[in-house]
């Protein structure tokens, strides 16, 4: 609840209750506490906005001897403040403890009402991307991180129940590789000398260091997460939900099993889908090293190779042309024109010659066109509808087979493509080699060259589920930002291809397929119909029995597992108990929001769109918000393959250049990578990383992308900073709204620094001296408290730690919340809406700034004399009421006199003139340059003249008054007068000048 400003302070602290009035001295000591912790947060505040544009200063002494601080709070219990709170800010100091006490209070868990629903003012809950456990996390994650919480910690404050659950994703492919290469690196051994068990156990191991290390580092970046739901996507609960999955597909129709063309990754040697695929782009000719052969040979990339094949029984060729010339030796058709065969030269094998209008342009070269059905996507179309042979080369280790001939089996597929070359040069059916712009399919994970190539796999028909979902979004359903992604979406739902979730892996949810053997059948293990899915053995026992037909079988369960992306693709519903019906399905599904980056728009979030549909008859969140990725200095994605990943830990503490250098030890990078990197990090971090802390982070990461009821006793400046906070409240509540986070960073961090502190705080200052009306005093105090507790709950969802610690030092009123993250977050406040007294303040704020800029105009800094002339009797009143306030925030300023008769102003004033009606003079006889000053008049009055004569010019034409709007109209003669009025004090101040002389 929002207190009134009017409510008193307790009296421990020596401010004014209804019981009686303390004494001046203490009043005054209150105002000067209060005043100091505004200005430390707001400065905390300021270095957090530029902590990454200060260079790093090196004292070279340090006068004195900082004290070290030990967290002697025991572990979930409220930090001691009765300690008096450092000259400087140490953000060790300052977060240290309240992450456990935010957690043993409860306080990150939903608050709901006695039946377990949702509070009236709503719910919002977002399921936290589940971080991979290859590694730790990096300054990605952090900006994630920062974003997600703090639209938590903003709704939980605006009283809705909120749920933000943690979790981790097993990584399939990535976890499997990063601990295979560990394992080669500290033991020479393969997965496979180990056996699968030994080398999954292995992988948990890793699992559950690394699943400890990311739960520190999200702990540690403030993340108010419900650990109580901590899921892991191989849990027994979340695999019960992966299984059931793939048998409601299957059994719809929708998963099934097909030897197609897959994206094979010989290094990993297991199939990706096409998104896990990069394509890299080649302008001619380029000589490329390839994982799994030695690093100095390279091979030629980005060239067309043309050669002939012979006519059979004829002395004719046909010349066809290929990027890759080893998959020759797969060629099963050449698309021509019809009704003649070739002969293979190396194989034993008749080529038919066939026509066919898709892929043959006879506007291209000879018009003729290989066809390798078996390791190509556009053959293998010209394959299926032509009934070609499918003739597959390649072992699974990227070495050719039996099929490739006697001359090349067994060769390694590069060198096989020399030797193909080769081998066309030799029967001189070599015709030649020209550069050729291309893309090559690189494997994101290992870097390897993708092959295409056929295996039996299980597929997920995905063009029905995705019809569904874009018929979802466009109804409204689904609401993606920003805009572009949205048309991203759109664009690949339209064109979406069927998916291929099988992996040949060992980590991962292992399929809940069985091939039924039949005694007595030679039954295909290709044919997806020889094949049963169950939930349990026991399901698919039954299933296979029926198929079986009463004949003996042996059941053989698949030994791949199913794509990363699968069981991901499950998470928002999953970690609430599906398949089972429980409570916090219930309560807790669909989401409010998926917030991500929009790298993995395609790879998880349609994925989770598709099947929470599908499954569930609800789309698994209403909004979907992609943030930009966080790059290196030099524009790169942060990878740790890179060695450019910088943990976010690091960035929080402070870490020396040689740690830095440490850590990329731990890793498995090679020594040529490593010496690369640590290049890397002498450039960028050339002394290290600086203490930022976790608030400085958070807050430096989201600029990337209430109060109470007036008593009455307000002076305008009050009015003013009242008014001020609602704007701020109002701004930061719109943006957060508008999940603009850089605006509402920028919106709370103007009214901290430029409103609160740099206005409200001096102006207070005459407000609280001991020969003020006690009235007037507690006021100002009162005010000044409200700001204060305002400013920080509105800053709190950036920057939690720091906010909790200065929330907690303000004295309580009656009623307040036990922390800031479960307080009250500011709204707009009608009693604080005050237009008239902005405006008011408005011109008030004016004239002192005016009033700095002609002091700073001719360097004076102190005995500052100013004469401000106010035409308008309401505007000298109110310039009068406020003197004192004016006075106070000029540094060095000495005397302020408002006057109406000009005949008041002493000779010697320099001036500038703020409106027809205002003009401010400074005193400055006896120590200017008297000639240079006339000077400066006179060329004043001519730049002066010119812009009247533009006004009037303007206001002379025939149809101004017809065609030129009142509201612009209303602009030029004010602006018309102002000028005039300019003009006339330039005279005036010019005629003193010469008389001085």
């Amino acid at each position: 609840m929002s207190q009134p400003v009017g409510n008193t302070i307790p009296n421990d602290q020596g401010v004014p209750t209804p019981n009686g009035a303390p004494s001046k001295h203490a009043a005054k000591k209150e105002a000067k506490r209060l005043e100091k912790e505004a200005k430390l947060a707001a400065k905390q505040l300021k270095q957090a906005n530029s902590t990454g544009e200060k260079k790093i200063k090196v004292d070279k002494e340090k006068k004195v001897e900082e004290t070290v601080f030990v967290n002697t709070t025991p572990r979930g219990e409220k930090k001691d403040l009765s300690i008096p709170m450092a000259a400087s800010y140490n953000p060790h100091a300052v977060e240290a403890a309240w992450y456990d006490w935010w957690e043993a209070q409860g306080f990150f868990k939903p608050q709901t009402q006695p039946d377990g629903s949702a509070k009236p003012e709503g719910l919002f809950v977002i399921p936290a991307p589940p971080p991979n456990v290859t590694g730790s996390l990096h300054i990605g994650h952090a900006l994630t991180v920062a974003i997600q919480d703090c639209l938590v910690r903003w709704n939980r404050m605006l009283g809705k129940t909120t749920l933000f659950v943690p979790g981790f994703d097993h990584a399939g492919i990535s976890t499997q590789s990063v601990v295979e290469r560990r394992l080669y690196k500290i033991e020479g051994k393969t997965r496979h000398d180990l056996g699968r068990e030994a080398f999954l156990s292995k992988v948990m191991d890793w699992k559950n260091d690394y699943q400890a290390r990311i739960t520190n580092q999200l702990r540690r970046l403030g993340g108010s997460y419900d650990w109580d739901r901590v899921a892991f996507t191989m849990d027994p609960s979340l695999s019960r939900a992966v299984i059931e999955t793939f048998c409601r597909l299957h059994e719809g129709g929708i998963l099934y099993r097909a030897n197609r063309l897959v994206n094979w990754c010989v290094r990993l040697n297991t199939t990706l889908s096409n998104l896990e695929v990069e394509q890299k782009e080649l302008e001619g000719r380029t000589l490329l090293s390839v994982p799994g052969y030695d690093p100095k040979e390279k091979f030629e990339f980005g060239v067309i190779t043309s050669f002939a094949y012979p006519i059979e029984d004829s002395d004719e060729k046909i010349i066809v042309a290929t990027t890759r010339p080893e998959t020759m030796l797969g060629d099963s058709a050449i698309a021509h024109l019809q009704g003649k065969f070739a002969r293979h030269p190396f194989v034993d094998r008749r080529v038919p010659i066939i026509a066919d209008g898709i892929i043959v342009d006879m506007s291209f070269g000879t018009g003729a066109v290989k066809i390798t059905p078996a390791h190509d996507p556009n053959d293998y179309e010209v394959g299926l509808r032509h009934g070609l042979e499918f003739i597959n080369i390649l072992n699974d280790d990227g070495t050719l087979n039996a099929n490739a001939g006697e001359r090349f089996q067994s060769m390694k597929r590069f060198h096989a493509r020399k030797e193909v070359v080769r081998a066309l040069e030799e029967t001189g059916l070599f015709i030649e080699t020209k550069d050729n712009p291309m893309q090559i399919p690189i494997c994101s994970k290992s870097g390897d060259i993708i092959e295409p190539m056929l295996k039996p796999q299980w597929w997920v028909n995905c063009k029905p589920l995705a019809e569904e979902a874009i018929k979802r979004t466009r109804n409204g359903e689904l609401v993606i930002s920003p805009k572009q992604s949205e048309a991203d979406w759109y664009r690949w739902l339209d064109n979406i291809q069927d998916w291929c979730v099988s992996r040949q892996l060992w980590w991962g949810h292992r399929c809940p397929a069985y091939f039924v053997r039949i005694e007595g059948t030679n039954n295909d293990v290709n044919d997806g119909s020889n094949w049963v899915v169950g939930r349990t053995l026991e399901e698919a026992t039954e299933r296979a029995k029926a198929l079986a037909n009463g004949a003996h079988f042996t059941l053989e369960q698949d030994e791949d597992v199913l794509d990363t992306w699968f069981s991901s693709g499950l998470w928002p519903f999953s970690i609430m108990g599906w398949p089972e019906q429980t409570l916090d399905l219930g309560h807790y599904y669909p989401s409010s929001m998926l917030e991500t980056g929009w790298d993995i728009l395609f790879f998880w979030v349609a994925r989770m769109v598709l099947l929470g549909i599908y499954l569930t008859g609800e789309v698994p969140f209403s909004e979907v918000l992609c943030h930009a990725m966080v790059r290196d200095a030099h524009g790169r994605k942060m990878s740790k393959s890179l060695g450019n990943v910088v943990d976010p830990l690091d960035v929080i503490h402070g870490l020396p250049l040689e740690d830095l250098h440490k850590k990329l030890y731990e890793g498995n990078l090679d020594d040529k990578e490593i010496s690369k990197a640590i290049a890397g990090q002498k450039k960028d971090f050339p002394r290290g990383i600086p203490e930022c802390g976790t608030d400085g982070l958070r807050f430096a990461l989201c600029a990337y992308s209430g109060g109470g009821t007036p008593t009455g006793n307000e002076s305008l400046v009050e009015k003013w900073i009242l008014h001020k906070l609602n704007i701020a409240s109002t701004e930061a509540n719109a943006y957060l709204e508008q999940r603009n986070f850089m605006a509402a960073t920028t919106s709370i961090y103007n009214f901290w620094l430029y409103e609160l502190c740099d206005v409200y705080i001096e102006a207070m200052k005459p407000m609280t001296e001991s020969t003020a009306d006690p009235r007037v005093r507690t006021s100002a105090q009162q005010t000044l408290y409200t700001c204060l507790d305002s400013g920080l709950k509105l800053l709190h969802p950036f920057m939690p730690f720091v906010t909790e610690e200065l929330w907690q030092r303000l004295p309580r009123r009656h009623g307040d919340a036990p922390s800031v993250m479960v307080s009250q977050y500011p709204t707009q406040v009608c009693s604080f809406a005050f237009e008239h007294a902005e405006k008011q303040f408005d011109l008030v704020f004016s004239v002192l700034r005016t009033g700095r800029s002609l002091a700073a105009s001719y360097n004076l800094q102190s005995d500052i004399q100013l004469f401000i002339y106010a035409s308008d009797t309401k505007e000298a009143h109110l310039l009068e009421s406020q003197k004192l306030t004016m006075q106070s925030l000029v540094k060095g300023c000495t005397k302020m006199v408002i006057i109406q008769d000009l005949t008041q102003l002493p000779p010697g004033c320099g001036s500038t003139t703020l409106s027809a009606n205002v003009t401010v003079y400074l005193l400055v006889q006896g120590i200017v340059d008297l000639e240079a000053e006339i000077a400066r008049c006179n060329k004043k009055i001519s730049t002066v003249t010119v812009n009247i004569e533009k006004i009037l010019k303007i206001m002379s034409q025939p149809d101004y008054q017809e065609s030129v709007p009142v509201v612009v109209q209303q602009a030029n003669e004010e602006k018309r007068r102002t000028l005039e009025a300019e003009i006339a004090v330039l005279q005036q101040s010019r005629e003193m000048f010469l008389k001085m002389q």
